[in-house]
């Protein structure tokens, strides 16, 4: 998560400021605990903990589920995203070795896909639910949210480099999480990244989330999945990583990538993963993050290759 410091984060700012609530958060990176748990853990009413928790729900940072407990229902917290990161400064001008695009979750260029499957726009569905025909429907480009038991979908991600210029990094960002008929918090499904045909790997998602609504999801959606993981992958000189943790030894030399070809960004779950668990995409006006797939594209001319130090 990334948010500039200004005054239309407050919301978000103002979790941090409190004592307690910065407790919470201690407690609840440990595991989930219950609103009756953390007011144990505090030595404060169980009130004032829901009143802090109201207050990072509505941020995003806190998602909570009531589930069955010995004496009656639970209310059970977790944490959400795994790093916030605040931003100072407003973004400088567009770096001359820098482009960004921003694909929407509709608009793939080739699929395989099995049910449970289905597409949505932020009004209504797309086609039929669990047909995967309709991935073909002519409609399909305005989807904001999209949904596979197994197979992939693949996007073009344009390539702009001229005149000798080499990619140095691609970062990819979007939200994401399984797919499970109606929805179940734990529901782990082993999702394959690749660009190119080459798979950069595989990272396990622990559920398809159903409990809390999605900040962004519309009132009119009635399929259970609400949100998604915000996800960031980087291909680096030094490899590829999911968050920061190292995923695989690929660098962006390895990825095939040539002039005038764009990229094949492919998001995979095989029916032979030992978790195949579906995939669950999530767009803008959709889920907890309100963004498309977004590529960042950094490269260096064939004069700063030179001027680099020996290794």
């Amino acid at each position: 998560m990334n948010f500039r410091v200004t005054t239309a984060n407050m919301a978000l700012l103002e979790c941090f400021a409190s004592e307690t609530r910065v407790r919470i958060i201690e407690l609840l990176d440990a595991a989930p605990r219950s609103i009756k748990e953390l007011a144990a853990s505090l030595g404060i009413s169980s009130a004032i903990v829901t009143k802090h928790i109201q207050k990072l729900e509505s941020a995003g940072i806190v998602g909570t589920e009531s589930i069955s407990g010995t004496r009656g229902r639970l209310k059970v917290c977790r944490l959400l995203p795994d790093a916030v990161t605040l931003q100072l400064r407003a973004p400088a001008a567009r770096d001359a070795s820098r482009y960004d695009v921003s694909i929407p979750v509709g608009q793939y260029t080739d699929f395989k896909v099995k049910p449970t499957c289905g597409l949505a726009s932020e009004t209504s569905m797309i086609g039929i639910v669990d047909d995967p025909r309709y991935f073909w429907d002519p409609e399909h480009v305005k989807a904001k949210m999209l949904w596979f038991g197994s197979g992939y979908v693949e996007y073009r991600v344009p390539n702009y480099l001229v005149g000798g210029q080499t990619v140095s990094s691609v970062t990819i960002s979007m939200e994401i999480c399984s797919e499970a008929p109606g929805y179940n918090e734990r529901w782990p499904s082993d999702i394959t990244f690749g660009i190119n045909g080459r798979e950069l790997g595989t990272w396990t998602c622990p559920g398809d989330f159903g409990a809390q609504k999605g900040v962004f999801t519309p009132d009119w959606w009635y399929h259970g999945t609400q949100h998604g993981l915000l996800k960031t992958i980087a291909i680096r000189r030094d490899g590829t990583f999911l968050d920061g943790i190292r995923l695989s030894a690929l660098t962006p030399s390895d990825l095939g990538i040539r002039p005038n070809e764009e990229l094949r960004l492919r998001i995979a779950c095989p029916e032979t993963a030992v978790h195949c668990g579906g995939v669950s995409l999530l767009g803008r006006q959709f889920g907890h993050y309100d963004q498309d797939i977004e590529v960042a594209i950094t490269y260096e001319r064939p004069d700063e290759r030179l001027n680099e130090p020996a290794e």
